[in-house]
């Protein structure tokens, strides 16, 4: 299914406020430390808004943000740098068409934006994509949710708020097409105090670990490498999110 961000992007950031974006960024930045590579240039894959495009920007990697919604890349232009930081540079692609100038050090794509290709044919082309445009020697990161953290989200209600914008959702897995099924209402308050109604619909696939490992096996990865959720041990068993880190061949 396609779908967009049309009524989400103007209050996606104040709507993950409890996301601990610089706790992510300090994960990011303990994987890259491991590498022999200096890192200097980073993708950041299905960037969103790019928060966190920024924040890498912040501590001196040079990064391209990524998204296939004009909406919510609308967002970076409100977004400033410290003086003498380098801007990020932003794209409007699909993850399986992404199409750079160059090669890059490495490649995150965060937030389980992986799980939003439903479709495990276009998620194989995603990862062959980041692999041709990685440096050798590159490491591409990114998390998903588990199956069994999309599996317990059936029949939820869940709502955020802000000061002019209201969302609720409730969440359908299907267990057969393994999907999780996000139905969005978002109340937007408008310059004449009215609020008006949109509605989305997002979902996310419930890939196994196994099944990602072998995707990347084919796109040409090595060095295959799971961890728990924001910590540089292997998953627990139950684990709501996993990260992998996959490095192309030198």
């Amino acid at each position: 299914m396609e779908f967009t961000y049309n009524s989400l992007s103007a209050c996606y950031d104040d709507m993950t406020r409890d996301v601990n974006y610089p706790a992510w960024a300090d994960f990011i930045e303990s994987l890259l430390a491991r590498e022999k590579k200096p890192v200097h240039t980073v993708l950041d894959l299905a960037c969103g808004t790019g928060t966190m495009s920024f924040l890498l920007a912040e501590r001196d990697y040079e990064v391209i943000g990524v998204d296939f919604s004009p909406e919510m890349l609308a967002q970076t232009f409100e977004k400033e740098l410290s003086e003498g930081k380098e801007r990020p540079i932003f794209l409007c692609q699909a993850m399986e068409d992404l199409d750079l100038y160059g090669t890059v050090d490495a490649c995150v794509c965060l937030l389980d934006s992986v799980n939003h290709i439903t479709d495990p044919d276009t998620l194989q082309k995603a990862f062959q994509r980041v692999r041709l445009f990685l440096e050798p020697g590159g490491l591409f990161v990114f998390d998903v949710h588990t199956p069994a953290h999309l599996e317990g989200l059936d029949g939820g209600i869940f709502m955020d708020e802000t000061e002019d914008a209201y969302c609720v959702w409730r969440t359908d897995y299907d267990p057969v097409e393994r999907i999780c099924t996000y139905a969005m209402d978002v109340f937007h308050r408008e310059e004449d105090d009215l609020w008006y109604r949109e509605g989305e619909v997002h979902e996310e696939y419930a890939y196994t670990l196994a099944e990602l490992t072998r995707y990347l096996e084919e796109a040409g990865f090595v060095d295959i490498r799971q961890y728990g959720n924001l910590n540089l041990t292997e998953p627990a068993e139950g684990e709501d999110r996993v990260f992998f880190t996959a490095r192309k061949p030198e």
